[in-house]
């Protein structure tokens, strides 16, 4: 019996109707990895960035940024865009870089946003079933604010569904995965710090990344991979689309929720403050 809170992927019209989902955060490790396998993220990352220390960080950033952009006031939006501005603004490849790259090159953030969307798109229907392709469509177009917030043109996120498949299968191609990037998405899936909870949920994370990469790129970083392995996979995108979609709003967006809350509360603290002169 369907419950009066059960989402479908048939009930999906926008992004604000999949984009509140917390059981999307189980895609952010994918997301990660694909976007280190671009060395022109991955080395920025790897220079500018420290799982080690602060594991959660690039993940807080991420989630505020993306709540905020699709459920926030304009006020909100303009917040998180100045926040990833200033985060931004140091990471570029020096004379010392092996890697050339500049957080604020357009191709670069097309990537990140495409690896957020893909990542999003697969999890939610493995979890709640198809998007009505009409919607998905829609959906699509409503994910070009990943980047379009930031400085991507618009006229570089694909022309639609169809377009984005051929240019995310293009760019998969051409991914590369170094040692220096190697090692960063190792402190990122066996983190030493952090809380206690963290550490607990890393072999399931680690297993739903690894289960849901490309076969190729998990090969690249070395991810071990077996029948069993993908036996156990399934069986845990089951359980998740049995027990998920039926849970009540106020459960599925308690993320969304919590870090809108935050958001507010930094927002309100700073207003409070003085502004130096």
């Amino acid at each position: 019996m369907r419950l009066p809170w059960t989402l479908h992927g048939s009930d999906v019209r926008r992004i604000s109707d999949m984009a509140g989902e917390s059981v999307l955060l189980a895609g952010g490790g994918r997301a990660i990895l694909l976007q280190l396998a671009n060395p022109g993220v991955g080395h920025g990352v790897a220079e500018h960035s420290d799982f080690v220390e602060r594991p959660l960080s690039r993940l807080h950033g991420t989630m505020t940024y993306l709540y905020a952009i699709v459920f926030g006031t304009p006020s909100e939006v303009a917040h998180v865009r100045r926040v990833v501005g200033r985060a931004h603004r140091p990471v570029h490849g020096g004379e010392s870089s092996s890697v050339r790259y500049d957080a604020f090159d357009p191709g670069l953030q097309l990537w990140v946003a495409a690896t957020l969307y893909d990542s999003a798109m697969q999890l939610f229907e493995r979890v709640h079933g198809p998007i009505d392709p009409a919607h998905s469509e829609t959906v699509y177009q409503d994910y070009a604010l990943v980047g379009t917030s930031l400085q991507m043109p618009r006229e570089l996120w694909p022309a639609d569904v169809a377009s984005f498949r051929r240019y995310w299968d293009d760019a998969v191609e051409q991914l590369v995965v170094d040692d220096v990037t190697r090692r960063v998405a190792h402190e990122l899936l066996h983190p030493t710090t952090g809380p206690w909870w963290l550490r607990a949920v890393m072999p399931l994370a680690r297993l739903v990344t690894a289960g849901s990469l490309p076969s190729s790129v998990r090969a690249d970083f070395g991810l071990a991979w077996s029948t069993g392995a993908q036996r156990r996979y399934d069986r845990v995108m089951r359980v998740t689309a049995v027990v998920v979609p039926h849970l009540p709003p106020r459960l599925r967006h308690v993320l969304r929720d919590g870090y809108l809350r935050r958001l507010r509360s930094a927002m309100a603290a700073e207003a409070r403050t003085p502004a130096r002169g």
